[in-house]
C-alpha cells in the first residue's frame, strides 16, 4: 500500500476494484490486521486498530469480521458446519455450550438460506455456494458492524454468485453492517456498491459514487477497465481501451504516476511528478494530472 486513505460510511458498500496484484487483498486484510501494518492507522470507532494490543484486538473482532475468497480453503475440513459458525458465538461469549448456542447456529444457518437439519455435515458434503454461505453465516454470527468480503463469489459459477451477492445485500439490509466488498467484476460491482474505488499498484487512482465512477470515468485505467465490460447487447459499439506493456513491480514502483507506463495519455509530467486525489465532481475524485470536471452534474438525464 501506498499513500491510501479513505472511509467507509456506516450501512454503505464500497468496492474496490483492480486488476490481479493492485493491492486489493493486502488492503482488506490490513484492516481487519490479518496482516500486520509496517506504518499508518486504521480507525475503527476513534480508535487506532493498528495500536491495540492483542486483548483489545480481540474485542474489537467481534465488530469486524471477513468473507474470505475460496469457499474450499476458508473452512476446517475437520470441523462441522455447527462448529464452525458457533465459534465466534463462543469466542466472543455470545453463546455458551447446549442448546441455546445451537439454537442460535440454526437462527444464523436460517438467515442465509441454509437449513439448520444440515449443521452436524462437514463442509465436504456441500457445494461451492453452500460452502460460501457458511462462510457468510460465520461472518455475521456475532453481528458485526463491518464485514471485508474478499472476493467472495469469485470461485463460484455464475448461476451461484447472483445468488449470493443478492444474500448479502438483504443481510446488509437487514443487519446494518457496512461492507468492504473486494472484486475484479465490474458488473458484479455496479449491481452491489454504493461507491467504487479504484487500485492500481497499491495506490488509489480514483474513488467516486458508482453512479458518477461508471458514467464519467476521470483516470485513464478506470476507462480502461470499463471499455473492457462485456456488453448484452451485441449492436453496443463500445470502444476497447488496450493497455500496453505489463504491470510494474510493486516494489519498484515507476516514478511520479504509476501509471505512466501503460497509459495512452502520458505527458513529461506523468514521469516525474505523482499526481494527487483531487476533486473532480462532488464525492468524486481522480489522481490523473489530465482529469478534466465531471460533466454528469449538468446531465440530469444521464444513466
Amino acid at each position: 500500500m501506498d499513500g491510501v486513505s479513505f472511509s467507509v460510511m456506516a450501512g454503505e458498500t464500497l468496492a474496490v476494484v483492480g486488476e490481479s496484484g493492485c493491492g486489493k487483498s493486502t488492503l482488506g486484510r490490513l484492516l481487519l490486521r490479518l496482516i500486520e501494518p509496517s506504518e499508518g492507522k486504521v480507525w475503527f470507532d476513534g480508535s487506532d486498530l493498528a495500536a491495540l494490543s492483542v486483548a483489545e484486538m480481540r474485542k474489537m473482532r467481534r465488530h469486524a469480521q471477513m468473507v474470505f475468497q475460496d469457499p474450499y480453503g476458508s473452512l476446517s475440513p475437520r470441523r462441522t458446519i455447527a462448529e464452525i459458525v458457533a465459534e465466534p458465538l463462543q469466542a466472543f461469549g455470545i453463546a455458551r455450550n447446549g442448546p441455546a448456542l445451537r439454537q442460535q447456529v440454526a437462527d444464523v444457518l436460517t438467515r442465509v438460506g441454509l437449513s439448520p437439519a444440515y449443521m452436524d455435515r462437514y463442509p465436504r458434503q456441500f457445494s461451492g455456494g453452500q460452502r460460501q454461505r457458511v462462510g457468510i453465516a460465520r461472518a455475521i454470527a456475532a453481528r458485526p458492524r463491518f464485514i471485508v468480503a474478499d472476493e467472495p463469489v469469485s470461485a463460484l459459477d455464475v448461476s451461484i454468485q447472483a445468488q449470493i451477492i443478492n444474500l448479502l445485500q438483504d443481510l446488509q439490509e437487514s443487519e446494518g453492517f457496512s461492507c468492504l466488498f473486494i472484486a475484479h467484476d465490474l458488473a458484479v460491482v455496479r449491481h452491489i456498491a454504493d461507491r467504487v474505488m479504484v487500485m492500481y499498484l497499491g495506490r488509489v487512482v480514483e474513488i467516486g459514487p458508482k453512479r458518477e465512477i461508471y458514467a464519467a470515468p476521470q483516470h485513464p485505467y478506470t476507462q480502461a477497465l470499463l471499455s473492457a465490460v462485456p456488453q448484452p447487447d451485441p449492436d453496443a459499439r463500445t470502444r476497447r481501451i488496450i493497455l500496453k506493456g505489463d504491470v510494474p513491480s510493486p516494489s519498484r514502483a515507476p516514478s511520479g504516476c504509476s501509471f505512466h507506463t501503460r497509459c495512452p495519455l502520458v505527458r513529461d509530467i506523468c514521469r516525474s511528478e505523482r499526481p494527487s486525489l483531487r476533486m473532480v465532481a462532488p464525492g468524486q475524485q481522480a489522481a490523473c494530472h489530465f482529469a478534466a470536471p465531471n460533466p454528469i452534474e449538468s446531465s440530469p438525464t444521464s444513466p
